[in-house]
């Protein structure tokens, strides 16, 4: 496989953290979604055949959707096994950060991680990483952490034969998966279909990975679905562009589970000559966020979406303090849904044409 240039001594220096390491704590942001998962469930696999101690850390429950995962059931959930996560984070020698660039996207226990004196390395595919880490394997043209993280581990084992298991192979495909939304979008790129195919090589069941994520849904995520495009899809042509935004009480309607959220920003890009998508979600704040929501008791999930040479991180960084990929970016709000629906509707005009 032909390979990214990633900097020869960000290799050595990665590899000497790996080598020198016993005890490591795998962590990724808050919310993680499939490439979270991937790029973190990876890294343990790796490092476990490496012969260390790894656990893996998530701030808060992943979707019910991913449960199927290699290794899933044994991440440590900080939102509610704090007391155990900082005891393992105490005692690690190496914490691996994947598939974020700053502390605070993982809450309080960025601020835990930020106050431990042991290595830490972070391999992520953001835009602007904070220098917190002794490493930083950073490469925003790669289209998912997973990737990423699947192309360091084949540089440190070069000449070595070194090939993954298909437990390791999933996770990682799952990632590269998800966060293309199969494919769709970032991933015009020929190396990424030579990484699928050493993949399926490895014994990857791509269709069942497939089936696992986009064939899993519930009656009443079904039923939410159809209410977001009746009822709740705003259209503005002369812009290109549509938001759904969603209460809670619309959510509970529909006994709104973790996960039923997945891809509903995509749905408006499907109607001809729409190039911009927005969808916004009022949830809880949880407690690894108090810090950030300045008393609000509401945060508003922002997923964007963008077809072509179109970009939506710009505007996901500037009008909601997120950011992303150019096609695919987030922010948060915290406050009520209508004010970041007021905040859109009065800035998205002077982004999108």
């Amino acid at each position: 496989m032909t390979d990214i240039l990633i900097d020869p001594a960000l290799v050595r220096a990665a590899g000497e953290l790996v080598a020198r390491a016993e005890r490591v704590v795998v962590v990724t942001h808050m919310s993680p979604d499939g490439d979270a998962m991937g790029s973190s469930l990876a890294m343990r696999r790796y490092l476990e055949q490496k012969g260390k101690q790894v656990d893996v850390i998530v701030p808060n429950r992943f979707p019910a959707f991913l449960s199927w995962m290699p290794g899933a059931d044994r991440d440590l959930v900080y939102d509610t096994a704090q007391n155990e996560a900082d005891r393992l984070l105490d005692e690690a020698d190496l914490i691996v950060c994947t598939d974020f660039n700053a502390p605070k996207r993982i809450g309080l226990l960025g601020e835990k991680i930020l106050s431990l004196p042991c290595k830490k390395m972070v391999i992520d595919h953001h835009l602007f990483p904070e220098p917190f880490a002794d490493a930083v394997i950073s490469f925003p043209q790669t289209a998912s952490a997973s990737e990423l993280v699947f192309r360091l581990l084949c540089r440190l084992e070069q000449g070595t034969g070194w090939k993954p298991d298909r437990d390791l192979a999933t996770c990682i495909y799952t990632g590269m998966m998800t966060d293309t939304g199969n494919f769709s979008f970032n991933s015009n790129n020929a190396e990424m279909y030579m990484i699928v195919a050493e993949l399926v090589a490895a014994g990857v069941d791509k269709d069942a990975v497939y089936n696992e994520i986009f064939n899993a849904w519930t009656a009443d995520r079904m039923r939410l679905m159809g209410y977001c495009l009746c009822h709740k899809m705003q259209i503005f042509p002369e812009h290109h562009a549509a938001l759904i935004a969603l209460s809670r009480p619309e959510l509970y309607r529909f006994n709104f589970q973790h996960g039923d959220a997945e891809g509903l920003v995509n749905l408006p890009l499907q109607i001809k000559d729409i190039y911009y998508s927005c969808f916004m979600r009022a949830d809880k704040v949880y407690p690894a966020e108090l810090h950030l929501a300045g008393g609000s008791k509401t945060k508003i999930k922002i997923s964007m979406r963008s077809q072509g040479d179109r970009p939506v991180n710009t505007f996901c960084a500037d009008v909601f303090s997120g950011g992303g990929h150019k096609n695919a970016s987030g922010g948060e709000f915290y406050g009520p849904l209508t004010h970041a629906v007021e905040l859109f509707m009065q800035n998205y005009p002077r982004y999108f044409s």
